[in-house]
């Protein structure tokens, strides 16, 4: 069989997390098979529908690296192929006019169930010819239901196996509405239909729309596709996924910094495993192994920890000169970039301090900005930082000290800054430790950061020499009573 598969958004709202999980499964099934990935954008829905979240559904994808084959089609240039179809349902006595208003069809009784236990009647059914005749000559408007015949409808999931629904338990539902739109359960079988769709997967909730589907197809005379619904995912707490979890455009976690690999790598682990416990996937390899039959039936649970895990995973394994690539715009946003970082000694400066600090970012965003600390003339101090390490009232002579012998060096690298201050260490009479960390506050405002003299090489004899002298007015003065500098107290 020839795979064919669609992804099908409605962009009335951004591409979130469960719609990017889809469009991916159906990707990686055709990319395996060497199948057709079909592009349709279900647009019905003029109101709500718009340009601009067409445009960013698009730009997400293409982020994740998910291309189409055909495609982008769009529902609203289909409208009256979906009309001509149910003409031909009406015709052929699969469906039938219904004249009835919101009024009549008014929900009776009381209660919160209501509602839900009420289905039409059938009231337009068995209106005969001349009636009808009447009605249409007089221009009063009518939807197009569809007649659920009696039987149990069967089909076989991909996931959830052998699934069925008794015809008694669906209403005859709307094909086309009565301002001549169609609804989604008739748009969307044409469209697979016309799109020769071999296999839809989507969202388990959808499961409830399947049998009125497959009462279509035949209707029409086609076979149904395989049908493979996937689980919901859920946030954290285990209900469903929604903004107070956190971010869930997909759009949202590319501007927040995450490499697309990582999001896609942690999306397809959401309810799908390959039997191993395997954990890092590049798309080619996800394309290689993915089939339906790793699809789980249980929801999948959303970690934002997990994801962060993938994302620093993902950073760190990227060639160095890939990952400026990936830098730069989040650089220029934040004001960081330089013209000397794009060649010669700068870009070699720039590698240098990227490959030294990047094992401790798990973001884009966070890696752009920590480049500032060492190429820009200010620092970000972190109270518990200076709280922890410039307690000591005696830094206050100790720093310029460090910074005199710096400043002093003719060869200034990571040797012979670790030497200098351990020289100076010894002659105080001072732990290493002390100026160790009181110079990692003062050039980079953290408590915790790379090898000291890594980042005073990375920082520069100019701008180490300045900061361990500014970092002088954080620490607290000395009491008076205090012993002399460099003396240990009796």
């Amino acid at each position: 069989m020839t795979i064919r598969v669609r992804f099908a958004p409605s962009p009335t709202g951004h591409l979130h997390v469960g719609g990017a999980r889809t469009a991916l499964f159906n990707w990686l099934l055709a990319r395996r098979a060497g199948g057709t990935f079909v592009l349709r954008i279900e647009d019905t829905d003029a109101e709500r529908s718009s340009e601009a979240m067409t445009a960013g559904i698009l730009d997400a994808m293409r982020w994740m690296g998910l291309d189409w084959d055909e495609g982008p089609f769009r529902q609203s240039e289909r409208l009256e192929r979906y009309r001509a179809l149910a003409a031909d349902l009406v015709e052929r006595g699969h469906a039938y006019r219904c004249f009835c208003s919101p009024e009549d069809m008014a929900v009776p009784g009381q209660g919160p169930d209501a509602k839900a236990e009420w289905r039409y009647d059938r009231t337009c059914l068995g209106m005969d010819s001349s009636h009808i005749r009447r009605r249409l000559d007089a221009g009063d408007p009518y939807a197009v239901r569809f007649q659920v015949p009696p039987g149990v409808v069967r089909f076989e999931d991909a996931v959830f196996g052998n699934l069925e629904k008794a015809g008694e338990e669906l209403e005859d539902f709307v094909i086309v509405r009565a301002t001549g739109q169609p609804t989604y359960q008739l748009g969307v079988v044409a469209d697979d239909l016309d799109m020769r769709i071999s296999h839809v997967v989507r969202g388990a909730d959808h499961i409830a729309n399947t049998p009125k589907q497959i009462l279509l197809y035949r209707a029409l005379g086609a076979t149904p596709p395989r049908f493979a619904h996937v689980p919901l995912i859920l946030g954290p707490d285990r209900s469903r996924l929604s903004k107070r979890h956190g971010a869930t455009s997909v759009l949202a976690y590319r501007d927040e910094g995450i490499p697309a690999e990582a999001f896609v790598n942690f999306l397809a682990l959401l309810g799908w495993s390959d039997g191993t416990d395997r954990e890092m996937f590049a798309p080619e390899d996800l394309a290689d192994v993915f089939s339906l039959d790793g699809v789980q039936r249980s929801d999948a649970v959303f970690d934002p920890d997990k994801l962060s895990w993938f994302s620093g995973q993902y950073i760190n394994a990227l060639p160095v000169e890939a990952l400026l690539v990936r830098l730069k715009p989040f650089m220029e946003a934040r004001g960081v970039w330089e013209d000397r970082f794009g060649e010669g000694s700068g870009r070699e400066w720039l590698t240098g301090v990227v490959a030294l600090i990047r094992p401790r970012y798990r973001s884009l965003v966070t890696l752009a900005a920590e480049i500032a600390t060492y190429s820009g003339d200010d620092v970000d101090f972190e109270d518990a930082a200076i709280e922890k390490f410039l307690k000591d009232p005696n830094l206050k002579d100790y720093l310029p000290r460090l910074a005199e012998r710096l400043e002093m060096l003719e060869s200034y690298d990571a040797r012979t800054t670790e030497d200098a201050l351990r020289a100076l260490a010894d002659e105080l009479g001072v732990k290493a430790g002390l100026l160790i960390n009181a110079s990692r506050v003062a050039l980079t405002g953290k408590a915790v950061a790379p090898s000291m003299f890594d980042v005073m090489a990375a920082v520069g004899q100019t701008r180490t020499v300045r900061r361990l002298r500014e970092a002088v007015g954080r620490v607290p003065a000395v009491p008076t009573d205090a012993p002399e500098p460099g003396r240990a107290s009796v």
